[in-house]
């Protein structure tokens, strides 16, 4: 009587501690995870080799270094999760991976140092911005493990309200200071990568509003959508970043006034 209660009070959910059985990643899935994992280990020792061979290149180099350990963290968490890792039950017993946003807590915001630095924007707006990247993770950890509904959608409410100010210094702050640099091989590459990443970073909450927060995609379906994910917003913007043909230009310029028209 009392579990009864209890359902009836948050909606007849079905809460983790209730669960007679789990829906979890099937083989496609997991298959996914691995192929994934592999990809992104092999960018890894590539942007790790680039770095090295770099030393007389301080700018190629370290971007290299942001964008091998862009990679080598998005690998923790995909060899913890097919080892069967990082995850844990949550209300409408599904599979849920937080492991994936520890990760993304810290890979977004070495993805925002390395535009940031590539605009060569102030360090207190790139904190900023990578502040609120790890806010937006851990509310949606919050927004994922609430059992009540109401609370599950305030805290992913407050994940995407920490999501614009992401997009508007990405597309106004950090833009307008490459613009003012009057570089147009450094304005190209920021312009690109950083369409990519809106464009790629869009798509997560997507995501999770059909998966973890409607329920009307599996959890195979979900991963195997994230797993193309990361591959675009983690492999495709270490090769744009390191792209040799621009990085004649790219060069730290710590004083330069900003002229605005």
């Amino acid at each position: 009587p009392a579990a009864g209660e209890e359902a009836a009070d948050y909606g007849d959910v079905v809460l983790p501690a209730d669960c007679l059985s789990i829906q979890e990643i099937g083989a496609a899935a997991g298959a996914f995870m691995v192929f994934t994992w592999l990809i992104l280990l092999v960018t890894a020792l590539f942007m790790l080799f680039k770095a090295v061979q770099s030393q007389t290149e301080a700018s190629r180099q370290m971007f290299c270094y942001i964008n091998a350990f862009i990679c080598a963290v998005t690998t923790y968490s995909y060899f913890a999760m097919f080892s069967g890792m990082g995850w844990e039950t949550i209300e409408g017993c599904r599979q849920f991976f937080y492991i994936r946003l520890v990760e993304f807590a810290v890979t977004g915001a070495l993805m925002i140092l390395g535009l940031g630095l590539l605009a060569e924007q102030d360090y207190p707006t790139i904190w900023a911005t990578m502040g609120c990247n790890v806010g937006m993770c851990f509310a949606t950890y919050i927004a994922s493990t609430a059992t009540v509904p109401v609370v599950k959608w305030l805290w992913f409410l407050l994940s995407l309200v920490l999501f614009v100010p992401i997009v508007y210094v990405l597309l106004r702050e950090f833009r307008q200071t490459v613009i003012d640099r009057n570089d147009p091989d450094r304005i190209e590459l920021y312009g690109r990568v950083s369409l990519l990443l809106i464009i790629v970073w869009a798509i997560y909450p997507f995501v999770w509003l059909l998966s973890v927060g409607m329920h009307a995609m599996g959890v195979s379906l979900e991963v195997i959508c994230y797993c193309v994910l990361d591959i675009l917003a983690k492999v495709f913007y270490a090769f744009m970043m390191v792209n040799l043909g621009l990085y004649s230009s790219v060069t730290p310029q710590s004083q330069t006034q900003k002229e605005y028209v």
